[in-house]
């Protein structure tokens, strides 16, 4: 909306501008056209094509305005027609241009008429229309504000953009007491009519120091200098802040916050108060010396007491722990003797048990002893009737043996070769050979084998049937 505005203004100047200048080209033309005529020269052609032009342009009169003799008129070569034309038009613009008021973020307006004074509404920010060269908008700052009063330090003083106005009160004493002072406050956007109709402008110069300043000095009278400054400083600056928040109120300005930063004392009264406020702080230092060191006594006459009491209730303890122990001897001594008795009664008693159990052990082990030597006699007849009995058994097994291997050999006479084959060495293969070889292998072994007369013998009676074992030889093989 604000580039429209300066799109029209632009507009608007452009074609005022263009009026002007064809004004004071036609001017321009006519005096030099004059010029000529009164020096008695002829208009040239250029001065012809350019009555040619102005009679083709808008605004010109007919062709015959363009001949020499109407040239002489004033009026007549002027295009009053077409500069009129173009202010008028330029002139629509220009108005809707001033017709469009743009407000700025956190202000707010307030439109004035000419002819009915400041109307009700508050026009917040952004574009509105107002009817031009008859209303016009009064600009507000709708953003809080700080004023500040009374003695400001040196920092503060250059962050303030105004200097500090003096707030001296009066306290109920009649010291003069120094405040520094700041309110935070903004204009109520509902009520800027009001502020515009009836308020002295600026508000901020006019009206709040001076309720400020009234509020304050009003109400510090009530007080004393000592609860001005530390007991009630807190209730004053709340009845300010209310006093303060009521008056500007009802002018339209919401005071936000009160804030009492400094309190400047009198010298004199400071320097009073700082000595009182040293005295107090002795007296209590020293009352406070005063009670620890009578608590120190107590301390000391509770330990002593303590101390004694616990003498006595050691000496209590050591009287009755020996009675005690008396009592205790002579109960001791009531059960020793009878203790002893059976202690001796028992010794003589573990004496004798003992005296029968090495009786006792010396019968079992005599007994063991013969029982042992009972055992090894049977273990022995036992060890001697198997023996016996393996042996029978084995020569019971070997003359069965003899008489079954003896009818093997009369069923199976061949047995022999193979027999005395696995006797002489385990690496003679055995073949076996038509029953017709009339023994031919076993007779060429008894002719190349030289053995003893005995084996010669014997198995040779094997050989011929008889099964009764040869005769044993004396002779080594």
């Amino acid at each position: 909306m604000l580039a429209l505005k300066y799109l029209l203004i632009v507009a608007g100047v452009v074609m005022l501008a263009a009026a002007l200048a064809i004004t004071l080209y036609d001017l321009w033309l006519l005096i030099a056209h004059r010029r000529k005529l009164a020096a008695g020269e002829h208009p040239t052609f250029a001065d012809d094509f350019h009555d040619a032009l102005r009679g083709a342009l808008p605004g010109s009169d007919s062709a015959a305005e363009t001949s020499a003799e109407p040239v002489m008129e004033e009026s007549g070569p002027i295009r009053w027609r077409a500069a009129v034309a173009l202010a008028l038009g330029a002139s629509l613009p220009l108005l809707v241009a001033a017709g469009i008021v743009v407000i700025p973020a956190g202000m707010g307006g307030v439109r004035i008429s000419q002819m009915s004074g400041t109307l009700p509404g508050t026009l917040y920010s952004g574009a509105h229309f107002v009817t031009p060269l008859v209303e016009s908008v009064q600009l507000f700052d709708l953003r809080d504000k700080l004023f500040t009063a009374g003695v400001v330090d040196g920092e503060a003083a250059k962050k303030t953009a105004f200097e500090p106005q003096p707030l001296d009160v009066q306290s109920k004493e009649g010291l003069d007491i120094g405040l520094a002072i700041t309110v935070r406050y903004r204009l109520d956007p509902h009520r800027l009519d009001y502020i515009e109709s009836h308020l002295p402008q600026p508000v901020d110069s006019q009206i709040v120091p001076a309720v400020v300043d009234s509020a304050w000095r009003d109400l510090a009278p009530a007080y004393t200098v000592r609860e001005i400054f530390s007991a009630k400083r807190e209730e004053v600056r709340r009845d300010a802040s209310a006093t303060i928040t009521k008056k500007l109120g009802a002018d339209g300005i919401l005071v936000e916050e009160v804030m009492l930063r400094n309190i400047q004392l009198p010298p004199q009264y400071a320097q009073g108060l700082q000595d009182l406020l040293l005295k107090e702080q002795q007296d209590d230092q020293m009352a406070v010396q005063t009670d620890i060191q009578q608590k120190q006594v107590r301390i000391a006459e509770l330990q002593a007491e303590a101390d004694a009491a616990q003498k006595v209730k050691e000496a209590e303890g050591d009287a009755k722990s020996k009675v005690v122990e008396a009592k205790g001897e002579a109960d001791a001594m009531q059960y020793t003797l009878p203790l002893k008795q059976k202690q001796i009664e028992q010794s003589k008693l573990e004496a004798e048990a003992r005296k029968e159990a090495t009786i006792e052990n010396a019968d079992a082990d005599a007994q063991a002893k013969v029982i042992d030597s009972k055992a090894e006699v049977q273990r022995r007849e036992l060890l001697a009737g198997a023996e016996a009995d393996r042996i029978r058994l084995t020569a019971a097994a070997d003359d069965a043996q003899m008489q079954t291997e003896a009818k093997l050999l009369n069923q199976s006479p061949l047995l022999i070769n193979k027999i005395i084959a696995e006797r002489l060495s385990d690496k003679i293969q055995v073949v076996m050979v038509p029953s017709d070889g009339k023994f031919f292998f076993a007779n060429d072994v008894f002719r190349g084998l030289d053995a003893s007369p005995a084996l010669k013998q014997q198995m040779q009676q094997q050989m011929d049937g008889d099964p009764s074992p040869a005769a044993p030889s004396d002779s080594s093989h």
